[in-house]
């Protein structure tokens, strides 16, 4: 049996190993700590080179959109889950499939070279210090970019006498009560960490220079946010309008919830989403209780005070909190994976290396998605696996390279983040683009030929991962109750009293709303499938 190394157990490592089983393939995974989970196991203790979320972390995507796409949550999970209710789902992922017994843990991997047409990786027991080396078929790099930490030089920094700090440290508000803190960085670190200090310390500054547009995680009538705007309908929609008046249409939406203009969080230039999106449902109400006073950038570091390129100084300062994000390299690659380098990934759909043969070795997860990212880790490993066992072949390299650099062009037109088009992908374009490469992207008007609910549901319902177990490749046939039931699993944390439901009737207005929506759903339906047909 073909041997494949994985590297790590987050949730990109977790959903490799299955998809390896899977397909027939034995894993063995490495896992440099005592347990799995990666940035969704919270330590206390900070660990270097392992990144860890803060003790009050709760996911900025919604438990349906996240979940695995044959492994559906709880229902009594949250709409939101805190970081220990996702690491529980983890475990119960990991049980379910019998994950468990391919992981060793402390192990770190040292070295990953090519011999021959193999892979040779050395590991060292983080307990005992012995090396081991192995000799795999596969390698799959699932380890993520959330572990070296990115702190750039301050002017007076050995001047500065009070504590400096990158959120990589940020556990939690203990030890930060009654001082003044500066946070630099205004991502959604930084503005998780500025939102939970200032409850705590004497006044927090969120340092930023150039701003950044707020996402709430709660959309109309409460519900979650991405269940709401990641449809396939909303997508097509979107897809035939100007980016211009899109961006306008999202820009009135958001300024409709904060005036990002008198909070003094407009961004200096790009759309709403050329600085990358901040999703946070409170810092607006920090801002507005004066908690917390949005500052530019930091120009220098004085003993006890900070000054900021608008020339205003704020002093006696207790701590500088850097939330300015990670750098990525992988220095156990001691053979170079063409397209892949220092805080670059300019591989095949963010994952293959560029090569005219078969790849025999891909990276899991070195992405920024406008979405949930587990669900796109394992769309990734489901294909890659497919690629490695010849079931999938992928076009000339040529085309590949012509590809990438199409869409890192396309991505410094949109990102202002000098980094951003290096990582950035968007949700369901992106799953739709290597659903269609492995062979499980929905037919919608198949299921409007044999399932009219399903598809109905499909189209203008959430684009949850269950979709791509619908047909194809890795068919699964819990995916459509899956898919039915997923507003229900949703609601059913909040139902914790009993109503008394009053019937409602609808009203002419709504009547004529839905009757709105189906003609436009119709007239999409033709355009996007049986169009195509003719």
């Amino acid at each position: 049996m073909e041997r494949v190394a994985v590297i790590g157990t987050g949730a990109s490592g977790l959903s490799s190993i299955k998809c390896c089983i899977d397909e027939g393939l034995q894993p063995v995974c490495f896992e440099r700590s005592d347990a799995i989970g990666g940035l969704w196991n919270y330590k206390p203790d900070v660990r270097v080179g392992q990144g860890s979320v803060m003790k009050s972390t709760i996911t900025n995507t919604s438990k349906e959109m996240t979940a695995y796409s044959d492994f559906p949550p709880p229902k009594d999970t949250p709409m939101y889950p805190h970081n220990r209710q996702m690491l529980k789902y983890f475990q119960m992922y990991a049980d379910k499939f019998g994950l468990l017994p391919y992981i060793n843990f402390n192990k770190e991997v040292v070295s990953v070279k090519s011999v021959d047409t193999k892979w040779s990786v050395q590991t060292k027991d983080c307990k005992t210090g012995k090396l081991t080396t192995e000799t795999f078929d596969y390698v799959m790099v699932c380890c993520g970019h959330y572990a070296n930490k990115f702190v750039p030089n301050l002017p007076g920094e050995d001047e500065f006498q009070g504590e400096i700090m990158h959120s990589h440290e940020y556990r939690n508000f203990h030890g930060f009560e009654n001082k003044k803190v500066v946070v630099v960085g205004i991502g959604n670190s930084g503005g998780d960490a500025a939102v939970e200090l200032s409850h705590v310390a004497s006044q927090v500054y969120l340092s930023t220079r150039n701003g950044r547009y707020i996402f709430s995680r709660i959309s109309e009538a409460g519900m979650p946010m991405d269940m709401v705007h990641l449809t396939r309908f909303m997508r097509g929609v979107v897809g035939y309008l100007p980016r211009s008046l899109v961006e306008a249409i999202y820009l009135k939406k958001i300024n409709q919830a904060v005036n990002h203009k008198a909070y003094c969080l407009e961004p200096e230039s790009g759309g709403p989403f050329a600085n990358g999106i901040l999703i946070n449902d409170e810092l607006p109400c920090r801002i507005a209780c004066g908690s917390i006073v949005i500052k530019s950038g930091v120009k220098r570091l004085h003993q006890t005070s900070v000054e900021f390129e608008d020339g205003t100084v704020e002093s006696n300062v207790d701590t500088i909190l850097f939330a300015t994000g990670y750098t990525f390299d992988f220095p156990f690659l001691h053979t170079p994976i063409p397209g892949l380098s220092k805080d670059r990934n300019k591989l095949y759909k963010f994952m293959f290396p560029l090569v005219s043969s078969r790849p025999t070795i891909c990276v899991i997860g070195l992405i920024q998605a406008a979405g949930p990212q587990p669900p796109i880790a394992e769309m990734q490993a489901r294909l890659a696996l497919a690629v490695f066992k010849g079931k999938v072949t992928l076009p000339d390299v040529k085309l590949q390279q012509a590809e990438v650099e199409r869409i890192r062009s396309r991505n410094k037109k949109v990102f202002n983040d000098s980094k951003g088009h290096f990582f950035s992908v968007d949700y369901m374009i992106y799953m739709d683009e290597l659903a269609t490469l492995f062979g499980c992207k929905p037919s919608l008007a198949k299921l409007f030929l044999t399932d009219p609910q399903l598809a109905w549901t499909c189209l203008f319902g959430p684009c949850t991962p269950y979709q791509y177990r619908l047909m194809g490749r890795g068919r699964w046939s819990g995916a459509r109750d899956a898919i039915m039931n997923q507003w229900d699993r949703t609601l059913a944390p909040l139902k914790t009293r009993p109503l008394t439901t009053k019937t409602r009737h609808d009203s002419n207005v709504t009547f004529f709303v839905k009757l709105t929506v189906i003609f436009i759903g119709l007239c999409y339906f033709y355009r996007t499938f049986l169009r195509k047909d003719k």
